[in-house]
C-alpha cells in the first residue's frame, strides 16, 4: 500500500511540475524586476542631488492627452520607440521608466528589454506617476504636440 501511494505521489509531482514550472518562473522574475524599482522619494532625492539620470514618461498617447503633466525633466517617448531603438537606454547612466498602468506593465516590459540587452542600471519607477504625484512631488506641464497613434 505505501509504494502504490509513493508510486501515486511521484506521479502527481511528474504530471503537475509542467504546469507549475512556468508559475515558479514568472514569480522569480517578478521578484526580480521588483528589485530593480525605486520609490517616488528616492527618485526624488536623486534629482535633488543633481544626480546624472535620464528619466523616460512610456505612458500610452492617451494618458497623457488625459494628465498632460511629466515628471521634470522627463523624456516622453513611446514604449515601441524605446524598445525598437535600445541605444536610446543610456550607458553611462542611470535611468528610470515610469507609466501609468495599475501593475506598471508598460515600465516592466521596457525593463525586461533593457535588462535583456545588458541595460543594468535601468530601473522603474513604483507605482508610476499617480504616486509621484501622490507624493506631492513637482510635476511640469508638457506642451509639445505628440500624436495619439497608440497601435503596436
Amino acid at each position: 500500500m505505501a509504494l502504490s501511494l509513493l508510486a501515486l505521489l511521484a506521479l502527481v509531482a511528474i504530471v503537475s511540475l509542467p504546469l507549475i514550472e512556468p508559475w515558479l518562473l514568472r514569480r522569480r522574475e517578478g521578484r526580480q524586476l521588483q528589485q530593480c524599482s525605486i520609490l517616488p522619494e528616492q527618485l526624488h532625492t536623486m534629482m535633488k542631488s543633481g544626480q546624472r539620470l535620464v528619466i523616460f514618461d512610456i505612458r500610452q498617447p492617451h494618458d497623457l492627452l488625459a494628465e498632460p503633466k511629466v515628471i521634470p525633466g522627463s523624456r516622453r517617448i513611446l514604449l515601441r520607440e524605446l524598445i525598437a531603438n535600445p541605444d536610446l537606454f543610456p550607458r553611462n547612466k542611470d535611468a528610470v521608466l515610469y507609466c501609468s498602468c495599475p501593475g506598471e506593465e508598460t515600465s516592466l516590459r521596457a525593463l525586461r528589454r533593457a535588462r535583456d540587452l545588458g541595460f543594468l542600471r535601468v530601473k522603474f519607477l513604483k507605482g508610476g506617476m499617480a504616486a509621484w504625484k501622490a507624493g506631492g512631488f513637482p510635476v511640469e506641464s508638457y506642451n509639445r504636440s505628440f500624436r495619439l497613434d497608440t497601435a503596436s
